[in-house]
């Protein structure tokens, strides 16, 4: 499995968290189990607060499957998916 760093951002008049349908679904998708049965682990989750910004950590097979995941996310603005590493992973090899 590979580790990834989701960054998704949308306007401030785009928010999905103040849409009653959108803001449910996306928090579904969101979830552990959902995530499971689209081949992911999301191992960590945050919005920053004001800025409308989400990072997710995420283990999956391939940045495919990722992209493909944050599909619904892209409706309300843009989603860049990040190759990543633990870090002992970058000490171990030397570089990041």
């Amino acid at each position: 499995m590979g580790l990834f760093v989701v960054q998704h951002r949308h306007l401030e008049e785009k928010c999905p968290a103040r849409d009653s349908q959108m803001a449910p679904m996306l928090l579904s998708h969101l979830s552990s189990e959902n995530a499971r049965k689209h081949g992911l682990a999301i191992k960590a989750e945050a919005v920053i607060d004001g800025a409308h910004t989400l990072y997710l950590i995420v283990e999956a097979a391939g940045k495919q499957d990722v992209e493909r995941f944050m599909e619904p996310f892209a409706i309300a603005g843009s989603v860049e998916v990040l190759p990543a590493s633990h870090c002992e992973i970058v000490v171990k090899r030397g570089f990041c």
